[in-house]
Formats: C-alpha cells, structure tokens, sequence
C-alpha cells in the first residue's frame, strides 16, 4: 500500500505512543517512552524494520475506522466476503508497563484474521531472541523484552524472524491480544485485562475529554485537538513533546527530517493558553512546573527544547539502515538544533510565567527570581544576532521576531512590577529596555517602502512569525504597520489557500535544500491576524479550510502540501493542534454550537 502520513491513527498512554495504519498494522512505537529505541520502526523503513499488523487474511486498508466519541481507542472495521470484523486498539494508561491492546471483533459472517508481528529493537536494528513461556510469546534482546498473549490462545508459529496468528471470529465472538514491554532484568510484568482496559480507557478519556469548556463551531475538531495534546504529554513530568516522531518529512525525498520527540520552549505561551482557556488548569499547570524545572540554572545556558524530563543533552545522529519515510533520508535521532541561541525563547518563557501567574495559577517561590535572572541576562544578550524561531542553519541573523520577544520580556516584566509593588525589581532599567528594543525594532526590522516587517534586520524577506505582532501586544491591531505586515505576509508567503512559514528559494537564509509544505500553525495565525484587524468572515474561512486538512480521524501534521493534498512533517504535531485549538477559541468562544451562522452574518 502506497503510505500517506495521514493513513496512520494516534493511540497512546501518555508517556509513548504508537500510530496504527488504515491496513490495520503499527507502525510506529517507542518503549518505554517518547524518546526511546522504537520496537515498530516499519514507518521510516519497511515491515522488517518492525511492525504489527492484524486484519482479515488478504485485506488491504480498512472500509472505515473512527475513535470512540471523545476517546483516544480506535475502531477499524472491515466488510469482507466472509462478514466483517473490527478491530479496536488502545494503550490503557499503565500502572507500570505499558501496554498495547488490540481487540477483534466479529460483526458479521465468519472472518479468518491474520496476526503478523515482527519486532525489531532499537529502530528495526535488532531481532530479538523469541521463547514460549506460560501461555506467552517472549522476545528479549539486551534491555528489552516484550510479553505477547492473546484470550482466548488462538494458533501461533514462528516464521520469518516474526510471530504469526491464524483464526477465525464469528458475530459476537471476541479475540484480545496485549503486547507489553518491561525491562529484560526484571520477572514478568502484572498482567492487564483487555477489557477491564478497554472499558476503562473509555471512560475515562470521556471524564477528561467533558472538562472542555470551548463550545463553539468545530467543537469536535477542538476537542480531538486537545485529546491529542494530553496525549502528547508525558505525565510523570508534565511535559509535552512536539511530536511522537522523528524524520518524518517536511519534502518527500528530501533532507528536512528531524527529531521531534522533545519540547520545545517556544510552544509554551500558546500551550498554556489553550490549556488554561479550554478549562485544564491541572494540565497547564504541569506544563508550567515542567517548564520552572528545566530553565533552572544560569540564563546563559537556556535552550530551546528539552527531553521529556528537562534532559539537556539531545546529540543528533543519523540511522543508516532505515530507508526514511518516502525514501526522504537521513533518518536522525536527537536534533543539533538544542545548542542554537534563539533569543526569542527568553520572551516566550516569561510570558508564560505572567499567563500563568495572572490566570490564577499556584504562584511558586523562585519563580520570580528566575524571571529577572532571565531578564537581566537577556538585558544585554537581545543585541546579538541569532538562529531565529525556525532553527534555520544558515548562520546567525538579526531576526525581528527575535526582538519582538525580547520585548516581550521586557514588557511582562515591567507588568508585573507595575501590578505588584511587592514583587522587587529594576523598573526603570526593564522601561528602558523595552523602550529601546521597541524603537530598534521599529526602525531597523520595519521597511517602508513595502510597508511591512520583515524577517531580519534589512533583509527583504518575509516570516509568518511577523504575524504574532499584534498578538503579543508589540503593536496594535489597528496600526497601520501591523495591516501592512499581515497583507504582505500573505501575499509573498501565501501558497494556494494556505501560508509558508518564510521562503526557501534562497537556500542561504536556513542553509538547507530543498523545500517544504505550507506551516500549519502559520495559516492558523493568519486566521488570528484576520480576526484581529476586523477581517472576520475571511479569518473563518481561512479556519474552515484548515479543519478540512486534518484527516478522518482529525490529526494534523506539521505541513501539508496543497498541489498533492498530503501532510508533511512529524505528525500528530502538537503546534498545528494548539494552533487549532486558540484561534477556535479567539474566533467563538462564547457563541455556541449553534452561533456560527449569526456570527457569520455580524461579521
């Protein structure tokens, strides 16, 4: 079957995640986190590299499949000659192990399925050494080992270097497998129900998936959405990685694939704001304490993405055996772009901590020491040049965006100060700052011939970041400046209904060749912007457009590619669901479900 990045389906037990293909196969898991070695790496290679696939014996892609209303367990369901069967697969959230359960189901008729497991250790570079032991088939190999049962035992053989299950459901009858992983070192793990699981998994995603506040148009995208985002998050720490994958492309067959298995700072503004608006303060409020923890230390040191618990060291490297998505190549693991200076992570850090603190959230200690070490680092330091919000590796540029967030702090700052005497700090000193940041800005990264910002300091090339001009408060919407930006913005980078985060014809501004889809999170600040500067009806359109990219189980990558009507890029990515997710909230909230076509008509 010819793979699309958007024929796979999310499932997950916040701490890892796995993404299931239309033909009923897992191809992608890492155990026991995120970050691991993936056990199933078929998605970056071929079945060899790993991978799980049940489905009626001879079947291709399923005839439809949908999670359960407001779940993360996914239903494929296939009609065949023989009847029709489902599939239903989850990762119930663990007690200690992780576990993958798959449930078929018999419909209809009598269907004969076909199990296929290969697992293949440390990204589908080692087979591990399989063994029957009461009822299970076991593979270990080094630190891994994975426990295979089914209920009830259906017949199962060795083929291949792979395990392989043939049976046969008939209407009402059930098959459950469970798959779970535990170090090599230690005794069996405890055995998980599949169906206490299941039932379990459901319910309780429902009870989480109910706290949503939002109830405006597209609600159901909305909550998928925020679905999505919780279960990016690795709960024992509260962090929220970007994405479940790496090098997944951004250009079929080319090179801009990259690690995204990590968080970044400079998704925590916009995360929090959608956590706390849509009504899960406890979530934000991981995610702030996450985010205290690992900016901890000396200013000068932060980055711009951390491991799942604030781990600094993130070395890329490249996995020779893996053929890539597409065959887009070099596969990498970790990602060089942690040890880039982007100033504009200082001014995203302290927004964060003043949403936080003026959304009313458990105010900590050190937090304001921290904020002003931030500061007064950044006093100085927002002079210099950098890498720039997007990681480009075409050298350092004077970028706007960057300044604008140096404003940012600056600003937050004198806010805070301005709104608590009791809090202590140069007030002065951080006016004057953000004075000077702003009239540097204003002359230096504004051209007035085209009336527009541009990406770097005389350059004339153009950044969606500039969108978030108005957003941040830099300058208002109605500013002349501010229209201009948003009009060029969308007439240099707009691409067939959608928006480019900044041009890649000239290679020497990231350093990279090739090129890449249109930026999701980009077109959905486009649709801010509109709205923010009275353009309503074309900011909804532009938002109706981009909710119909998202495929059938509402995910949405990085990019999408318009001329081929695919995604790009590492996938669920968690900035495209944020993205979704606040500017439904800035476009209804308050409307209600049934209020979008009054609010059509108003604007």
């Amino acid at each position: 079957m010819h793979r699309r990045i958007e024929d796979y389906a999310l499932i997950g037990d916040e701490q890892t995640a796995a993404l299931v293909g239309r033909d009923g196969s897992v191809d992608w898991l890492c155990l026991p986190r995120f970050d691991s070695g993936a056990c199933f790496a078929a998605l970056l290679g071929d079945e060899d590299n790993g991978h799980w696939r049940i489905a009626p014996k001879g079947a291709g892609p399923c005839t439809r499949r949908a999670y359960r209303p407001d779940t993360l367990v996914l239903d494929s369901e296939w009609e065949t000659d023989e009847g029709a069967v489902r599939v239903t697969d989850l990762m119930p959230q663990r007690d200690k192990a992780p576990d993958l359960v798959r449930v078929v189901e018999g419909l209809s008729g009598r269907v004969t399925m076909r199990s296929t497991l290969r697992l293949r250790f440390d990204y589908g570079s080692i087979v591990p050494w399989m063994r029957r032991s009461d009822g299970h088939r076991v593979a270990v190999a080094g630190p891994d080992s994975v426990w295979l049962r089914s209920e009830p035992a259906v017949h199962t053989w060795g083929k291949d270097f792979g395990t392989h299950s043939e049976f046969t459901v008939a209407e009402g009858e059930k098959v459950a497998f469970v798959l779970t992983w535990h170090p090599s070192h230690e005794p069996r793990p405890q055995l998980v129900d599949p169906y206490d699981a299941l039932r379990a998994s459901v319910e309780d995603w429902q009870e989480w998936a109910a706290r949503c506040r939002y109830d405006g148009p597209h609600r159901d995208a909305v909550v998928r959405s925020l679905i999505t985002l919780k279960a990016l998050t690795y709960v024992p720490t509260g962090g929220i990685v970007a994405a479940p994958t790496t090098s997944l492309p951004e250009e079929l067959g080319g090179v801009r694939n990259w690690d995204y298995r990590y968080c970044w700072l400079r998704d925590s503004t916009l995360t929090l704001g959608a956590l706390l608006a849509a009504g899960y303060h406890d979530e934000a409020e991981a995610w702030r304490d996450w985010l205290l923890r690992a900016v901890a230390g000396d200013p000068a040191d932060l980055q711009i993405m951390y491991g799942l618990a604030g781990e600094r060291r993130l070395p890329e490297q490249e996995l020779p055996w893996l053929s890539g998505f597409g065959d887009s190549t070099p596969v990498r693991l970790g990602n060089d772009a942690v040890n880039q200076l982007q100033l504009d992570v200082y001014g995203e850090v302290m927004d964060s901590l003043s949403l936080a603190r003026e959304s009313g959230l458990s105010v900590k200690p050190h937090m304001w020491r921290l904020q002003c070490a931030l500061l007064e680092f950044l006093r100085t330091a927002w002079r210099q040049p950098d890498e720039g919000l997007w990681e480009v590796r075409g050298g350092r540029r004077h970028f706007v965006y960057s300044k604008v967030m140096a404003w940012v702090a600056a600003d937050r700052a004198v806010r805070a100060l301005e709104d608590n005497p009791k809090l202590h700090g140069d007030l002065d000193g951080w006016r004057a700052m953000r004075e000077e940041v702003h009239r540097e800005v204003c002359e230096r990264g504004y051209d007035t011939e085209r009336n527009t910002f541009t990406q770097s300091y005389g350059s004339r090339e153009l950044d969606a970041a500039l969108l978030l001009i108005p957003r941040v408060g830099f300058l208002p919407p109605d500013d002349p400046r501010v229209i201009g930006t948003i009009d060029a913005v969308r007439e240099e980078l707009g691409h067939k209904g959608f928006l480019r985060r900044y041009s890649t014809d000239e290679t020497v501004i990231d350093g990279l060749p090739g090129g890449e889809g249109t930026f999701l999170v980009c077109s959905f600040w486009l649709a801010d912007a509109l709205h923010m500067t009275g353009r309503k009806k074309e900011a909804r359109e532009l938002f109706d457009r981009l909710v119909g990219v998202a495929n059938d189980v509402g995910l949405l990558a990085e990019e999408y590619d318009p001329v081929g009507r695919r995604q790009l890029g590492n996938y669920p990515q968690a900035f495209s669901h944020i993205g979704l997710v606040n500017t439904a909230l800035a476009l209804f909230h308050g409307e209600g479900q049934d209020g979008a076509d009054d609010a059509e008509k108003a604007g």
